[in-house]
């Protein structure tokens, strides 16, 4: 049956991708990848020749009525991001939603999220939480901190090395330098690191020593 599959791929560790997740990559008609290049390797790693296709949030826009129309027609197709599970701070929810809005049916493998590992490492409470990912960079970066600042539950977000101590500093701010955090770093990778305590804390040690590779924050809600 022609179906759109969502396929989670290893956020480091090549060991972390699924069984299933290899068996559907090996048998779909074509893979949709977030970078070719990137997924190149990945796919040749574990021999599998599944012809690929550029899919990006420069293109995605231009190219989601194509893919629906291709499924309809009797095409399996396979989406994949650089690493994690798709639509999740990824490419992933327009061509997601296209297909649902056209009957086309949708199935998310389980598999490598980068947040949960960081979420459930960082001792903060995850009973309850809210997933921020990327802060805004400059237009609404202001209001979405004073919004959050008011927040009970768990916070997640995603950022990049050369914006952490901005973060980081924002966070003291509107949210004060006590307030407990946990950054994960390199998770699954030779040099995973998560360094939890206060802002002020965390702060201090990202300053004396520059963070590097793909980074989660957890931050405590307020009390």
């Amino acid at each position: 049956m022609s179906k759109l599959y969502l396929v989670p791929t290893p956020i480091g560790n090549l060991e972390d991708i699924t069984f299933r997740a290899l068996k559907v990559l090996k048998e779909v008609d074509y893979i949709l990848a977030e970078d070719t290049r990137t997924s190149g390797k990945l796919l040749k790693h574990f021999d599998i020749s599944t012809p690929m296709q550029s899919h990006h949030m420069h293109n995605e826009h231009k190219t989601v009525e194509n893919i629906v129309k291709r499924i309809q027609a009797g095409e399996i197709f396979a989406l994949i991001s650089d690493a994690g599970t798709p639509a999740i701070s990824d490419p992933g929810f327009l061509l997601t939603r296209a297909c649902i809005q056209n009957n086309v049916e949708v199935e998310c493998l389980p598999g490598a999220t980068a947040f949960v590992p960081a979420l459930v490492n960082s001792g903060l409470p995850n009973d309850k939480f809210v997933f921020e990912g990327f802060l805004p960079v400059k237009k609404g970066r202001q209001t979405r901190l004073k919004f959050l600042a008011e927040e009970t539950r768990t916070m997640i977000f995603y950022e990049s090395p050369h914006k952490l101590l901005k973060t980081l500093t924002n966070f003291s701010e509107y949210f004060g330098e006590d307030r407990l955090v946990s950054v994960s770093r390199e998770l699954t990778k030779m040099f995973e690191e998560t360094k939890r305590g206060t802002v002020k804390e965390v702060l201090s040690y990202y300053t004396e020593k520059p963070a590097k590779g793909e980074i989660v924050i957890i931050v405590d809600g307020k009390k």
